[in-house]
């Protein structure tokens, strides 16, 4: 576990209340929306994918709030389809995931929840988790980091 501050940066943005079985259906509708939009409006993209979750369930069937977030270099002005946020940094726990979809919860998330439950951090209840080597659906290995807020 790592102690982070994460970075100030501008995103497009879409949010929606679902359950963790449909990150992946949702986040796979979404992005290539998001992308076509930033070509045709001529936007540069600052950072890899974030997904940021508002209290996550430790259960794959209660909603909970999601938003999916581009880091794009601000724009003088934007009118387009999705919200344009300002993500102000935030400390977090941290911990890198490599390897499958699959065992992103008992081998990322698992052991960084044990760390910060036995540390004396109290988590804000906003999680990230940063997609810094993506390699599509069923790839034996991706980068992934997860970070949780910290309140202190």
């Amino acid at each position: 576990m790592n102690i982070v501050e994460t970075q100030d940066m501008w995103v497009l943005s879409a949010a929606r209340r679902i359950c963790i079985r449909d990150v992946a259906a949702v986040s796979a509708e979404l992005s290539p929306v998001m992308m076509a939009e930033v070509e045709e409006l001529g936007l540069v993209v600052a950072g890899p994918w974030i997904f940021i979750a508002n209290n996550l369930p430790r259960d794959g069937k209660t909603p909970f709030d999601w938003r999916i977030c581009l880091p794009i270099e601000r724009p003088p002005a934007y009118s387009g389809r999705f919200e344009l946020a300002h993500l102000e940094p935030i400390i977090a726990a941290s911990a890198l995931h490599r390897g499958s979809l699959r065992t992103l919860f008992s081998k990322g998330y698992g052991p960084l929840i044990s760390d910060i439950e036995r540390s004396r951090h109290v988590f804000s209840g906003e999680s990230r988790e940063v997609y810094h080597d993506w390699r599509g659906p069923g790839s034996p290995y991706h980068l992934i980091e997860i970070q949780f807020g910290l309140a202190r």
